[in-house]
């Protein structure tokens, strides 16, 4: 089976599980898929990498699960995916061509998917799709937070006409990320016309955890905007 036949029907990604009442909101709700950040370079995780296996293990079909990760070895991230048991992973970290080059050619059917963070480096995110597009199968836009350091997982609105210009060069796919709520999200869609959409903090509580109306009212808004494209 080839990386493009894996495709998901909906590219519409919750991240940042907690526990399994984060997990059945999300797959009640029927989120096509639920990311994992493990690996990270700030933040602290979610869950720790035994916890995120059970988890995902739980995940009825067609929901999957997504390892999102700023680890930039090749055999690291193959070996983190393959203890939680997935096959999409999203790559945030300042990984090299020849580690990329190497997970490709360990995994071809992986679908791997690029983060272009966004923070006033437009001709540079578009060099790194120019170089990289024969490695993966899609790519997700996110904001850098120069506050904190970090790259996604900010709660923070980027530049959407930087993404648009993103999606229009790029060959693959693009996820729409940074900041996204129920109620920018069909703005955001109509601005930017991506793919689909990824929310973390935008459809939490105060106390952290996944809030069921934020999460029905996000997937109901995205898949209707996106239907529109």
């Amino acid at each position: 089976m080839t990386a493009a036949s894996k495709r998901p029907g909906e590219l519409i990604q919750i991240a940042g599980v907690r526990n399994q009442r984060d997990l059945d909101t999300l797959c009640g709700l029927s989120v096509p898929l639920i990311g994992f950040p493990l690996g990270l370079d700030v933040h602290d995780p979610d869950v720790g990498v035994a916890q995120a296996a059970a988890l995902i293990e739980r995940i009825p079909a067609p929901t999957r699960g997504v390892l999102i990760t700023y680890l930039s070895l090749a055999r690291e991230i193959e070996a983190l995916a393959g203890r939680l048991g997935v096959d999409m992973v999203q790559i945030h970290g300042a990984i090299e061509m020849p580690e990329l080059s190497a997970l490709r050619e360990a995994q071809p059917d992986w679908w791997l998917i690029r983060s272009l963070v966004v923070r006033d480096n437009e001709d540079e995110l578009f060099r790194m799709i120019d170089e990289t597009h024969d490695l993966v199968d899609a790519y997700i836009t996110d904001t850098f937070d120069p506050v904190s350091g970090a790259s996604g997982a900010t709660g923070k609105v980027h530049d959407w006409s930087v993404s648009r210009r993103l999606v229009e060069h790029s060959p693959h796919p693009v996820i729409l990320a940074g900041g996204l709520d129920p109620d920018n999200v069909e703005q955001a869609i109509h601005t930017v016309m991506p793919a689909g959409v990824d929310a973390h903090t935008g459809v939490e509580n105060s106390e952290g955890d996944k809030d069921p109306e934020k999460v029905r009212l996000f997937v109901e808004r995205a898949r209707r905007a996106l239907g529109q494209l």
